[in-house]
């Protein structure tokens, strides 16, 4: 049997199609401060950073307490459209369920989360979809530095024993690609995320779910 791999997904952009939940949640905490919401591009351009790296990128001449109640009206709110919970809520991009249950069920293959999401919003996801089985590391905004900082990433490395260049960091912004590379992994851009895939100069770019594991032998085959 080939040495192990690790697969690290990114979540918003990359597994889930979260935007209509992230766009509604900020638009709500603006109205708290009675502010005119960002627009939908550029709440998606920051997808995957931090909430106070995020509120900062928006709103970088602004006083850094109304930042932080930003992060806190858009966390309540955010948790407050998560109690009427349901698969059609940020759904999974297609194709993902059976590349992740055969990616799981492979003997060399372990597979892992590095997102900007809380630990109880990635813990809302994996329980909206059942996949809290599939991942074996998880890593969250809660215990490191925002992307593209590679703390995720290396923490990742170090609980799991794998080597780098037996790691892939899988993502659909310049944050997740950037990460990766600062960590020293392979990295795979998604095509169908909140970020034009063509710019990220990652190792590779898939354009569907189902050349995901293809892809992954591709890339890592040189370093079996």
């Amino acid at each position: 049997m080939p040495p192990p791999r690790l697969i690290i997904f990114d979540v918003d952009g990359t597994l889930v199609d979260s935007q209509a939940e992230i766009l509604d949640a900020m638009t709500g905490a603006y109205a708290t401060e009675g502010l005119d919401p960002p627009s939908r591009a550029d709440v998606l351009a920051i997808v995957g950073l931090s909430l106070p790296e995020v509120m900062a990128r928006l709103l970088p001449l602004d006083d850094p307490e109304r930042h932080v109640r930003l992060v806190t009206a858009y966390k309540a709110g955010f948790n407050r459209h998560g109690e009427a919970d349901s698969p059609t809520r940020s759904p999974l991009f297609p194709g993902a369920r059976p590349v992740l249950d055969h990616l799981r069920s492979a003997p060399d293959t372990q597979l892992a989360v590095a997102t900007g999401k809380s630990r109880r919003g990635l813990d809302r996801i994996l329980a909206r979809h059942g996949l809290h089985g599939h991942f074996i590391n998880q890593q969250t905004s809660d215990n490191h530095p925002s992307k593209p900082h590679p703390s995720m990433i290396r923490a990742v490395l170090d609980e799991t024993g794998i080597p780098a260049h037996r790691a892939v960091m899988i993502g659909d912004t310049s944050y997740d690609i950037d990460m990766g590379r600062a960590a020293g992994v392979g990295t795979i851009a998604v095509s169908w995320g909140y970020h034009r895939a063509t710019d990220l100069r990652a190792d590779a770019v898939i354009d569907h779910f189902d050349t995901l594991p293809a892809t992954l032998t591709q890339l890592l085959s040189a370093t079996a």
